[in-house]
């Protein structure tokens, strides 16, 4: 959307990454923020160790995913003379918690980092992306999958370079509907069945259905194929759209699968997205969830039997998920951002048969993915990693029916967030829960000033 003019007024970077409600809008720069997105590499230039923050490796147990992270730097390392350095920072406070936020509005953020495209404007608007186009070939551009760089791209500059794509999908046990008495022939299709399964589902030590219940990012993103589904969408054409039917019904239906307690208020483990901790131990039968799950379970669950079904929709509603993945990005103000663009290309970019290698492991064998990439699907399908089972099922049945995850500012964000918890947990009205959402905003909207939101 264009963004609307406003007065001439120094911005604070530190008030951008911070994303209160208000926090741009009261610190806003006069003259377009664009500009804030691209770094000018003014951080350094000649740093020879970066740091790289991640909530992959190396861990503690290093697995498979660990693995690919150390080896892929170790290989860096080994042939150029600026290092990279990774810091394992544990999913959960990695997703949810302010580590990053706090690190940037110090001064002491890493080099190169991950994002997902729902915390892209953040650092876009604060001035703290390096700009990728240069350090990535024609070749390299023309090989992801058309929208892929759009969504971390603004004004045809490159900012963070897409590593997967991670559609949604709705997973059950087998195990606890033969347990029920219910078998392939219940399995829901739409939020009213959705509900009345679960109910025959839940029992003493299993909830039958289970939706994310933790605050952040990963929860709205979980959430907006239910608003997708009815014609529903926060913004549109510039102006807020939040306040809507389709709106009140998603935030209804995550409330009633908590109020009629088919779903637990907390998930085990690392949250909504580990299906290990939930449906794998029997806690949950149903479990909302992305196409990594497929890799965990393999991992860590290997005897479980489940399978997938795409979302279910709402009456006279239409198929859809929503698709993430996590992207590279490099700090402009860093050590060397021109060496972090570099690695960042190499890593995720290169286009000779070392590169596409490197990321069908990650996408197909230590990590399932859709790969965001032409050439690393030909080699995942020559592979035959999609010809069957579940991942078949991602490919041919639910990615199709995706949008990429949303780019909000925290200012849209943290609304859309406030609506689902106080719908979901602490039973509010799910009419004005949206009608006050969309007046924050509408009210932000007024004087916002930053790159396109999309």
């Amino acid at each position: 959307m264009p963004a609307p003019s406003f007065p001439n007024r120094p911005i604070s970077r530190r008030s951008v990454l911070r994303g209160g409600l208000g926090a741009l809008a009261a610190s806003a720069a006069g003259g377009s923020l664009l500009t804030a997105c691209g770094g000018d590499g003014s951080g350094g230039g000649g740093g020879k160790e970066l740091s790289f923050w991640n909530f992959y490796g190396p861990s503690d147990d290093g697995g498979p995913q660990s693995k690919w992270f150390v080896d892929m730097t170790e290989q860096w390392n080994a042939n150029n003379d600026v290092k990279v350095k990774l810091r394992y920072i544990p999913g959960k406070d990695y997703l949810n918690g302010t580590t990053l936020q706090t690190a940037f509005q110090s001064g002491e953020g890493p080099d190169i980092f991950l994002i997902s495209p729902g915390d892209f404007l953040r650092y876009c608007n604060g001035g703290v992306l390096q700009d990728l186009s240069s350090a990535l070939p024609a070749e390299a551009k023309a090989d992801y999958l058309p929208g892929l760089l759009e969504a971390r791209s603004v004004d045809g500059k490159v900012y963070g370079l897409p590593m997967e794509i991670e559609p949604l999908a709705m997973y059950y046990s087998e195990a606890a509907f033969t347990k029920a008495g219910l078998s392939e022939a219940d399995l829901p299709k739409t939020w009213e069945q959705t509900l009345a399964v679960a109910e025959k589902l839940t029992g003493k030590d299993r909830y039958g259905v289970m939706f994310e219940t933790l605050p952040g990012y990963y929860q709205n993103f979980t959430w907006y194929p239910f608003l997708w589904q009815g014609d529903g969408t926060p913004i549109k054409d510039g102006k807020v759209a939040f306040d809507s039917p389709a709106a009140v019904q998603a935030l209804k239906f995550w409330q009633d699968s908590i109020k009629t307690k088919v779903a637990p208020r907390k998930a085990l483990g690392d949250g909504g997205g580990d299906v290990v901790s939930n449906l794998g131990s029997g806690a949950v039968a149903m479990q909302q969830s992305g196409i990594w799950a497929v890799a965990d379970l393999r991992t860590k669950a290997k005897n479980v039997k489940y399978g997938i079904i795409p979302l279910p929709t709402p009456p006279g509603g239409k198929p859809a998920t929503d698709l993430g993945g996590w992207a590279f990005v490099a700090n402009s103000k860093g050590k060397n951002p021109e060496a972090a663009a570099k690695f960042i290309t190499w890593a995720l970019g290169s286009t000779d048969a070392e590169g596409i290698e490197r990321q069908r492991q990650w996408n197909t064998v230590v990590k399932t993915n859709v790969p965001p990439r032409t050439s690393v699907q030909q080699a995942a399908d020559a592979k035959g990693a999609f010809a069957e089972g579940v991942l078949k099922q991602f490919v041919g049945e639910i990615a199709p029916t995706g949008r990429p995850e949303p780019r909000f500012p925290p200012e849209v964000y943290q609304p859309i967030a406030d609506a689902i918890q106080a719908c979901q947990l602490n039973g509010a009205d799910p009419a004005k829960a949206a009608a006050d959402a969309a007046q924050r905003i509408d009210t932000f909207l007024q004087t916002y000033q930053g790159a396109p939101i999309s």
